[in-house]
């Protein structure tokens, strides 16, 4: 499958009432079916996915910079409730109304804390950075990660200020030795690997205080309730992806009422580029099914 990677169509950033900026990238229609992405660990708005097929499937593709995060402006102590402020905020700036949400790798609490608000219209989770720090997962967590959880659960700030020393080579050196073979295949690939590598230096761009505060939020306990989603929901993983969540998402998809786990063979983490097209194709039938104003 393609995992082809266009620049943005439309760029800019959007001032919230406090006065912060919130930075976007669009791709598609302008008035296509607004699907929300917020994006991997330390990557910024300009990492999208699917950009050869929003024009047939009629979406508006827009990728969000968290706090901190590539153009959008730092939010120290900020929360994952906040940042789903900072969305419906942003939808109403651009016009999004309810838009459907993908949320990837570190970006799918942020995401899932969109659809417990009720913000999101459906939500796909995609490679998902899966609750570690519950207690489920205890024994299944590799030593080094174990020690890394402990310490954003029980002391935030130590860790917060751990995660401040990484960068944009540490970050792409760790996912590179992390990686299974069919994973490097799409990351390697001159054109993707180029505008990875883009999205992580515009991550880092105001240093990695953003990236720290993400992580230490997603490695701790999720202070919201799952529950409480009653959107439809989409849980998709790579059957060789080892990193994101101990049980590829199994459990995570028998937390949320309702939720249809997709396990994909042949690939790891980069489901999201591998398989644009039928995780989009599924979020917008899901959002806007035939007969209820759906295209």
């Amino acid at each position: 499958m393609s995992a082809r990677i266009d620049d943005p169509v439309r760029l800019g950033e959007s001032r919230l009432p406090d006065g912060r900026l919130l930075g976007w990238a669009e791709w598609g229609t302008p008035d296509g079916i607004p699907v929300l992405l917020c994006p991997g660990a330390a990557t910024s708005r300009w990492l999208g996915f699917g950009t050869d097929a929003v024009d047939e499937l009629g979406v508006r593709l827009v990728s969000v910079d968290r706090p901190g995060l590539g153009a959008s402006t730092p939010a120290p102590g900020r929360t994952f409730a906040g940042f789903a402020e900072d969305v419906r905020r942003l939808a109403e700036l651009r016009g999004l109304g309810s838009p459907a949400v993908v949320g990837s790798s570190q970006g799918a609490p942020f995401a899932l804390a969109c659809a417990v608000e009720g913000i999101a219209a459906a939500l796909a989770i995609v490679s998902g950075a899966d609750e570690v720090a519950a207690p489920e997962f205890a024994e299944a967590l590799p030593a080094e990660l174990r020690g890394l959880v402990d310490r954003a659960v029980h002391d935030p700030d130590g860790a917060e200020e751990f995660f401040a020393g990484f960068g944009a080579d540490a970050m792409w050196d760790m996912v590179m030795a992390g990686s299974p073979a069919s994973d490097l295949a799409v990351y390697r690939d001159p054109g993707f690997g180029a505008a990875y590598r883009r999205a992580l230096d515009e991550g880092f761009a105001q240093g990695a205080a953003g990236y720290a505060r993400d992580t230490v939020l997603a490695m701790g306990r999720w202070p919201f309730d799952l529950g409480r989603i009653t959107v439809p929901v989409d849980v998709w993983y790579g059957e060789q992806d080892t990193g994101h969540s101990p049980d590829r998402g199994a459990t995570l998809a028998a937390r949320i009422p309702g939720a249809v786990r997709h396990l994909v063979p042949e690939i790891g983490g980069a489901v999201l580029w591998t398989h644009a097209e039928p995780i989009l194709r599924s979020l917008v039938g899901a959002a806007h099914p035939p007969g209820r104003g759906g295209r």
